[in-house]
């Protein structure tokens, strides 16, 4: 099992008149080579568990098993390079450095890995070109599209092939056809052998993953498996049928 979550709880300001349990009880198991989908409203808790499962926060009790080990027991050192090493993030705002073209911004993670300048170039160059943006390599993000952007975001996500990718609302801030495009590119991924883990207030998008995850008020309310021919009718829409 890639992903387990035993009795997860996050709580902020415990024991006080402003306590929040923003998750509560979460148990969840994900399989390597998964597309799963988190769908919850805002407030739901979907982005606090995105965090915890990227090793971007932790939990107030429960624990959580990433690839047969208990991250609550990894140094921080370590950790931010497991994080670094096998976690590929997309982002509803892209999160991309306005002063960096789109090939500096792609490799920054395999600069932080310590990767060699010209590995880390043709890993950069290969994944803008597997996102249509082979001949805007050197275009700053002021100087792209919002699916042009977001598209840079997923080839800093996908360079240097990390096991699983974290998309949080990744279409958010896009037109649908952009949206279909990014999509689109998330189920190649996934195809390839990528474990996809996409965060998403919209039910329409969720149903592209194979299974979907509601969460409301913190705790996993329904886990089920999307009926193909459902599945199919949107994976034709992106492309991918």
């Amino acid at each position: 099992m890639l992903i387990r979550l035993e009795n997860i709880r996050k709580v902020y300001n415990e024991n006080k008149e402003s306590e929040v349990r923003a998750l509560w009880d979460v148990n969840l198991s994900i399989s390597r080579g998964e597309f799963t989908a988190i769908l919850g409203q805002s407030g739901s808790g979907k982005s606090t568990l995105m965090n915890i499962l990227g090793c971007l926060d932790t939990p107030t009790y429960g624990e959580y098993w990433l690839d047969g080990e208990n991250v609550s027991l990894i140094p921080p050192r370590r950790l931010s390079a497991i994080r670094n090493k096998n976690i590929g993030f997309i982002f509803q705002g892209f999160n991309l450095i306005p002063a960096l073209t789109a090939l500096e911004n792609v490799e920054l993670p395999l600069i932080y890995r310590g990767m060699k300048a010209a590995e880390r170039r043709q890993l950069a160059l290969s994944a803008l070109e597997e996102v249509g943006l082979g001949k805007r390599v050197h275009h700053r993000p002021v100087e792209l599209s919002g699916g042009q952007q977001q598209r840079v975001a997923i080839a800093r996500a996908m360079a240097a092939r990390p096991p699983i990718i974290m998309a949080d609302e990744p279409t958010g801030n896009l037109d649908t056809k952009a949206g279909a495009e990014v999509m689109g590119k998330l189920c190649a991924l996934n195809e390839d052998g990528a474990t996809i883990l996409l965060i998403t207030h919209d039910m329409h998008l969720a149903y592209l993953a194979k299974r979907v995850v509601r969460i409301m008020d913190g705790r996993v309310v329904e886990d089920s498996i999307t009926p193909q021919d459902k599945r199919e009718s949107l994976l034709r829409e992106v492309g991918r049928a």
